[in-house]
């Protein structure tokens, strides 16, 4: 079976949402991008919701010529969304019915781990079923000051142990702190 990890960047006042307008911290470094790109490699399929879908979508399919986007743009994307009708990027197919059925067969299918990016509705399904396995945060080191609750970590969850497998820190001050996820509920 295999495990479903869930990458999210992360500030230090919480907050997740849209990294890319963040300010420029000298970025992850070759030890940084070449855990980003193995658990890529490492990956048959990403999950993902609608708003990281959005912003992927946006990107990805205008690079290729490494390895990290050209598996991004071949493998298959799977997206829950009620809203989107015709995804356009390369090989995305539409979570339309009941997520956790899905996601389960997913993880049972693949033949390698499934990645999810972003932190969001569909990351609060998948831990309150029991099917997110790990928890990879890029810790970045800088204090917004801004964002609402909608842009912070914190969504309501049940209470979820997770323990620290390894802690990596990155040149650039990011530290990328790996949990296996325990116990939910």
């Amino acid at each position: 079976m295999s495990e479903i990890i869930n990458s999210t960047y992360l500030t230090l006042d919480g907050v997740i949402e849209h990294p890319e307008t963040w300010p420029e911290m000298g970025g992850f470094g070759p030890e940084g991008n070449k855990i980003q790109t193995d658990l890529v490699l490492g990956s048959s399929a990403v999950i993902m919701g609608r708003h990281t879908y959005d912003g992927f979508a946006a990107v990805w399919p205008t690079m290729s010529g490494n390895p990290l986007a050209d598996k991004m743009n071949a493998m298959p994307k799977y997206v829950a969304s009620t809203t989107l009708t015709s995804p356009t990027w390369n090989n995305t197919h539409l979570i339309t019915g009941d997520v956790v059925e899905y996601v389960t067969q997913l993880r049972n299918e693949a033949e390698g781990n499934v990645v999810q990016f972003g932190f969001g509705a569909l990351t609060q399904v998948l831990l309150s079923a029991g099917l997110l396995n790990r928890l990879r945060l890029w810790l970045h080191p800088i204090l917004l000051g801004r964002g609402g609750p909608a842009d912070l970590l914190y969504r309501e969850l049940p209470t979820t142990k997770c323990t620290l497998e390894r802690c990596t820190p990155l040149e650039s001050g990011i530290v990328i702190l790996d949990y296996r996820v325990t116990a939910a509920g």
